[in-house]
């Protein structure tokens, strides 16, 4: 089981960037929900994103409603994030997430942990 994530990067304020999260070793339909996390330097991982990989009901924290969706492929095995309006305190290093049962929306305990991507945002 191994999520691998993409599409980070350096970006100006008001800019845009799509992360990717592709999930080998497993179908999506093994998980009952995946997202995404951030930690800015120096602070605790928030809960970010959190998709149900049935049928793509989608919770994302306030800080980042209006501004980012996060989306699922079941067939590419792969759940995005798309970050518009990004602001510098979106600044952070973004972690996908696994979890095969007990989801509960961004309360979610995950088990599997991807090994980041960072997003800077100046």
């Amino acid at each position: 089981v191994q999520l691998v994530e993409s599409g980070g990067g350096s970006v100006q304020a008001g800019g845009s960037l799509r992360l990717s999260c592709v999930a080998s070793g497993y179908r999506l339909s093994s998980t009952e929900c995946m997202g995404w996390f951030r930690q800015p330097p120096g602070k605790e991982r928030e809960a970010v994103a959190v998709i149900y990989t049935s049928h793509g009901r989608s919770f994302l924290a306030d800080s980042v409603k209006g501004r980012f969706t996060a989306s699922r492929d079941s067939a590419k095995r792969t759940i995005d994030l798309q970050m518009n309006s990004l602001k510098p305190e979106d600044s952070a290093m973004y972690f996908c997430v696994a979890q095969t049962t007990r989801c509960g929306g961004l309360n979610t305990v995950f088990r599997d942990w991807g090994q980041g991507t960072q997003v800077t945002v100046s």
